[in-house]
């Protein structure tokens, strides 16, 4: 199966047709644009010989923007979920109560 990368965002593998207004994957495709320049400087630093401390500085700031990245993608998919369960009777603010609880249980397990 060859997927070109335009057709493809992020793990969940859900296209663009599959987004709504709620969620441009312009805003994916950016944050992962982002990822691989941070990833291109952190390449480029273990070829200077930068110090490990700068090093390891920069590698966990690509891992919180592709954890950043996934949560996105995760409350994209919980929120469709939840619409299709739910259909137009779905209370917005209590899906993002929910989402708010679960980001901050996940950041305390970091």
């Amino acid at each position: 199966m060859d997927e070109r990368p335009s057709e493809r965002h992020g793990a969940s593998g859900h296209g663009a047709s599959e987004y709504n207004g709620e969620q441009d994957p312009s805003r994916i495709l950016h944050r992962l644009a982002r990822v691989e320049g941070q990833v291109r400087g952190l390449r480029r630093m273990l070829e200077e010989g930068k110090d490990c401390e700068q090093i390891l500085t920069q590698l966990a700031a690509v891992r919180s923007a592709l954890d950043g990245v996934g949560a996105h993608l995760i409350a994209h998919h919980l929120r469709e979920c939840l619409r299709e369960e739910m259909g137009p009777s779905m209370d917005p603010s209590a899906f993002e109560r929910a989402f708010s609880l679960l980001h901050r249980y996940v950041n305390c397990l970091r």
